[in-house]
């Protein structure tokens, strides 16, 4: 017979690795689907400085790898396979992969999101060596340097002001000429003496031998373009939820998240989801890390009330 475990999870970022030891330690059988390796989006970052525990910083994906090891050594089991699809709406819960099925009573979502790309030419060759999407992960190393961020939203303005107590000179680049962001960002952003705004701009080709050097940024009223000199871009043009498997079944945001609260529970019984996915203010891996220690929590008094 198949077996059918208590706890499947798809995703093995860090909130997904911190359900699976959590609930592998709680005596749960719990079973990880991963599709490439583990750490998602921190295991593509060289240096974390900003998780508890490691005052020299760490590389995302060694972090990546004692998480998993971790989880591993308490019972939990990792298959790598991709998720073709969900069937979540039955006490005992479906997911479709390239391994074949695999069924169990609670399903922890943990596919994360990945940033927009800008999609310009340069763009992929200096992700992490002057290209970044994370001002909060990489904005320390370039403490005294001159920076670049492009977008006009919250994020970008977050970005920008964090930026500007670290760097030396921050551009914001945007395409309109006026910010998006919520009011309450404008007059801290407006008032910071090393910020320098550049409206109805895009940038238009990132270049630079071997790390990035500057960015062609094209005025999109007159058509001009100048290269402007930077040490570091940091692109916050928003986020794209890894959320497909969910749709049709969970309720979602406007903007793809699956819709949680702290508490992990979306809409449907015996459904989490943790990380980046879910609806929230602050997406870091100390956050997704508190996610999947909740989602286990809400996942035994799931099980607990099931006959």
């Amino acid at each position: 017979m198949k077996q059918v475990y208590d706890m499947l999870i798809i995703g093995g970022g860090p909130g997904g690795y911190t359900a699976a030891l959590y609930a592998a330690r709680a005596g749960l059988s719990v079973l990880l689907l991963e599709k490439l390796s583990a750490g998602g989006q921190m295991a593509q970052t060289t240096q974390v400085d900003n998780y508890p525990g490691f005052p020299e910083g760490v590389d995302g994906f060694l972090l990546a790898e004692k998480m998993q090891a971790q989880a591993e050594a308490f019972g939990a089991k990792t298959e790598l396979a991709e998720v073709y699809k969900l069937k979540l709406d039955a006490p005992i819960k479906e997911a479709e992969t390239s391994e074949g099925t695999f069924q169990a009573r609670t399903v922890v979502i943990a596919t994360g999101a990945n940033p927009r790309l800008l999609g310009v030419p340069g763009e992929q060759p200096f992700s992490g060596r002057g290209v970044h999407y994370c001002a909060a992960c990489d904005g320390m190393f370039y403490r005294g340097k001159t920076v670049a961020v492009i977008g006009g939203g919250n994020s970008a303005v977050a970005d920008a002001l964090l930026l500007s107590r670290v760097a030396k000179k921050v551009y914001l680049i945007h395409r309109r000429d006026s910010l998006r962001a919520t009011q309450i960002y404008h007059k801290p952003l407006m008032d910071a003496p090393n910020v320098e705004f550049l409206w109805n701009s895009a940038v238009t080709e990132l270049f630079g031998e071997p790390r990035l050097a500057g960015a062609k940024v094209q005025n999109l009223l007159n058509g001009n373009e100048m290269d402007l000199e930077v040490d570091g871009v940091f692109v916050s043009i928003g986020r794209s939820p890894a959320s497909s498997l969910a749709e049709g079944q969970l309720v979602l945001d406007n903007a793809g998240y699956i819709v949680a609260d702290e508490s992990t529970k979306a809409s449907l019984p015996g459904v989490f989801a943790v990380g980046d996915v879910r609806t929230k203010a602050l997406r870091q891996i100390v956050t997704a890390v508190a996610d999947g220690a909740m989602a286990v929590h809400s996942a035994e008094e799931y099980l607990a009330g099931q006959p």
